[in-house]
């Protein structure tokens, strides 16, 4: 353990990131909240969170829904209702279960999403625009690391899985 590698600079780093992280979750909820009211005035930012993991996902069942949003099916199952009102979504029977059905985006959903996003699609990229394209990738491979719950393995780019 080097001087600059004790448990107290560490707890320093840690801190310090974590209150960057709160600054940037405080940015990207104003971001929801803005886009899930461009996609329908008075959607909820949960609605839209629902909304953009089923397009995220293609196709995906309620019940593999709820569980990747560790969510209750009951309240995705509401959620998704009023999605599918809105046009956003559809239903499909699910070839490989007939008990169940596929959610996805519908055409008009996806084009509402797009358009919605729009006004800041570019802030992140004009954020970037001075960085290397290494250390993007760099930054998307610890981050993926950190939310997996994995050590990085140092020199992989992003989209390598980290080690467990």
């Amino acid at each position: 353990m080097t001087a600059d590698d004790t448990r107290e600079a560490r707890t320093v780093a840690v801190r310090a990131l974590e209150a960057e992280f709160g600054e940037l979750i405080n940015r990207f909820r104003r971001i929801i909240s803005e886009n899930a009211n461009r996609v329908s005035p008075g959607m909820l930012p949960g609605a839209y969170k629902v909304f953009t993991t089923i397009v995220r996902r293609e196709s995906v069942t309620l019940s593999a829904l709820a569980e990747s949003l560790g969510a209750d099916k009951g309240q995705i199952s509401r959620t998704v209702r009023e999605l599918e009102q809105l046009g956003l979504i559809e239903r499909t029977p699910d070839p490989e279960d007939g008990r169940s059905s596929l959610l996805s985006p519908t055409a008009a959903g996806l084009e509402r999403l797009a358009a919605a996003r729009a006004p800041q699609e570019s802030t992140l990229v004009d954020a970037l625009e001075a960085w290397p394209i290494e250390d993007i990738r760099n930054l998307s491979r610890l981050l993926h690391a950190l939310t997996a719950g994995e050590r990085p393995i140092p020199g992989a780019h992003a989209g390598t899985p980290s080690a467990p």
